[in-house]
């Protein structure tokens, strides 16, 4: 069956598509399952953004297996892989590639040639992404966005499916160099990657320490991604959720309308500036993936509290009062979803 949502016509293939992409991504999910022990939410995270068609900033310290995920996701994905590795030494000719001399053997004509970088394939990972310069980690921002390449004034397509899964460490902070709000906004989700439990690691210690390597099995190629990309495009938000989502996002804005909690609320208080329409776009999407993997071909509140954090927490800058108070982005998005009513307002009420 194809998951293009122009050949769902009635009830039954609804659900039959909806199934189908239940399956496949409990299938990727088992597969990644196999060396990754734990971590759900992380490896449900990462799901969403490929079927969303964003890109995933993984954010946690050393050793928790933020780079083992994304090879063993690769894996899973018939698709071209690199990683780049980022240091203070990379330049942005490294990561896109650039154009070089080449001299015909017969004729002895020269002619610059351009050479493709890591870039160019379809699963990237960009890992410790804040130890490169500003000006390398800008040169992912329009392959992250527009999904091509512009070098010595001629653009080059990436091939799609395309996804960028980046890493960085939150705690050394020595030598790298933060990535700018623009880069940041081009992220779909931010995955913050937790300490495994005590079951989880005795597990991790089995597969690690003894004689046996999972072997991770294919699940898809880029056709059935991209089938499953467009399935996704086509499930129903019905306007008061769609509304739902934009006052989320709005609620973010110091000093404006839907502020949460007014105007001594955690808004004005402790944010300088909001998230951008990159953030709505997120929870909408994202949100049509969760009520996908629920059998649903539409979305809920439900659907969209349940990826807010992740779609706005890299989206909130906050100010010197947050900073002194301890409080983060979660604190202030899980506030913001309290506050902020569900029920429509104005002309859709």
């Amino acid at each position: 069956m194809s998951a293009n949502p122009d050949h769902i016509d009635t009830p039954a293939e609804v659900k039959e598509a909806c199934e189908h992409f239940r399956a496949t991504f409990a299938l990727l999910k088992g597969e990644i399952g196999k060396v990754m022990v734990g971590q759900e939410e992380v490896i449900d995270g990462v799901l969403t953004s490929l079927f969303s068609g964003g890109n995933v900033l993984l954010e946690g310290v050393p050793g928790l297996g933020k780079t083992l995920l994304v090879r063993t996701l690769a894996q899973t994905l018939h698709l071209p892989f690199s990683r780049i590795q980022f240091t203070p030494d990379l330049m942005p000719a490294d990561v896109i590639g650039t154009n070089i001399v080449s001299e015909d053997p017969d004729t002895g004509q020269r002619r610059f040639v351009f050479q493709k970088g890591p870039i160019f394939a379809q699963v990237v990972l960009a890992d410790e992404i804040n130890r490169a310069t500003p000006k390398t980690q800008s040169a992912l921002l329009e392959a992250m966005q527009e999904r091509s390449v512009t070098v010595g004034g001629q653009t080059h397509t990436l091939d799609k499916p395309f996804i960028v899964l980046a890493t960085q460490n939150p705690i050394e902070q020595e030598g790298t160099y933060p990535l700018p709000e623009a880069q940041m906004d081009r992220f779909l989700l931010k995955i913050n990657v937790g300490y495994s439990q005590l079951d989880d690691l005795m597990t991790i210690l089995d597969r690690t320490t003894g004689a046996e390597t999972p072997e991770v099995q294919r699940v898809m190629d880029g056709n059935q991604i991209l089938e499953a990309m467009e399935l996704v495009r086509g499930v129903v938000v019905a306007p008061h959720v769609k509304q739902y989502a934009a006052r989320l996002v709005l609620a973010t804005h110091p000093e404006g309308e839907f502020a949460a909690g007014g105007a001594s609320g955690p808004t004005n208080r402790y944010i300088r500036c909001g998230a951008s329409p990159r953030g709505a776009q997120a929870l909408v999407l994202a949100g049509k993936v969760k009520a996908l993997t629920e059998g649903r071909f539409h979305v809920s509140y439900q659907d969209i509290q349940g990826v807010a954090l992740a779609c706005l927490r890299h989206r909130l800058l906050l100010n010197f009062e947050a900073e002194a108070d301890r409080v983060n982005p979660d604190d202030i998005v899980v506030e913001i979803l309290k506050m902020t009513p569900s029920q429509p307002v104005g002309a859709m009420a």
